[in-house]
């Protein structure tokens, strides 16, 4: 077994490395142990791939060789342990330093954005930075923050991209309307039932610095397209955008 896993790791490390080895004999896959094996190898380089940098496969199969077959490995378990502790510290210094930059790329953006927006007509701005454009007035009751609401969504990023919709699930939703981005508690208060508005909602009053997981980069200015449909439905407790 250990032949096949050598033989499917390399294999597989040929998108995390631009150093070039000799390409290895391809495992035939014609029993339960090289299967087995192959399996390993993608999850083995999938992690690999999710590191970031790149892998010398030379020294990765001389390690790998070393611990199956029980010989001496050239670096202890405590001197491997500091390599890698040195490795993702550098890469956690690495990765916030470019999430910082892009955080302030995006606020500068997304403040073009909303200064240009503001003059167009039909886009009202009120004193905390929401912008809102009614698509639909209806003529229903307004909700309060404490309210719970039901609606329909759809949230794009600046580009146009989609990260969320409700219509695309073809199922509203319902939340407390205090449980949520500040920009959604202010402006859906703005609406009567039977509305739909498009809010622009700058960073500060959505996910700010931090941003919402891959979806949602830092201090990121979102649209929203929200239809209000009813006050009170308290059957669901799920959040929008998230």
């Amino acid at each position: 077994m250990k032949k096949y896993i050598i033989v499917a790791v390399v294999a597989m490390l040929a998108a995390c490395s631009q150093q070039k080895v000799e390409a290895p004999k391809q495992a035939a896959l014609d029993s339960e142990t090289s299967k087995v094996s192959y399996a390993i190898g993608l999850d083995i380089a999938n992690s690999l791939k999710s590191l970031g940098t790149d892998i010398d496969r030379i020294a990765f199969t001389e390690a790998l060789n070393a611990r199956l077959d029980g010989t001496k490995t050239r670096l202890n378990a405590e001197e491997a342990t500091k390599v890698k502790q040195d490795f993702f510290q550098k890469r956690a210094v690495k990765q916030a330093e470019e999430r910082k930059a892009a955080g302030a790329e995006n606020k500068a953006k997304g403040e073009k954005f909303l200064a240009e927006n503001a003059k167009k007509d039909g886009v009202t701005t009120t004193a905390s930075g929401l912008q809102y454009e009614v698509l639909k007035m209806g003529d229903g009751a307004k909700p309060v923050a404490t309210d719970t609401v039901t609606v329909n969504y759809r949230g794009t990023r600046l580009d146009g991209t989609e990260f969320d919709s409700s219509y695309k699930r073809n199922k509203p939703i319902s939340f407390p309307l205090n449980g949520v981005i500040k920009g959604w508690t202010e402006g859906v208060q703005l609406m009567p039932v039977g509305s739909k508005f498009k809010f622009y909602i700058p960073s500060n009053l959505a996910y700010g610095e931090h941003g919402a997981g891959a979806l949602i980069a830092p201090n990121s200015t979102l649209i929203f397209e929200v239809e209000l449909l009813a006050i009170g439905d308290k059957k669901s407790a799920e959040k929008p955008a998230k």
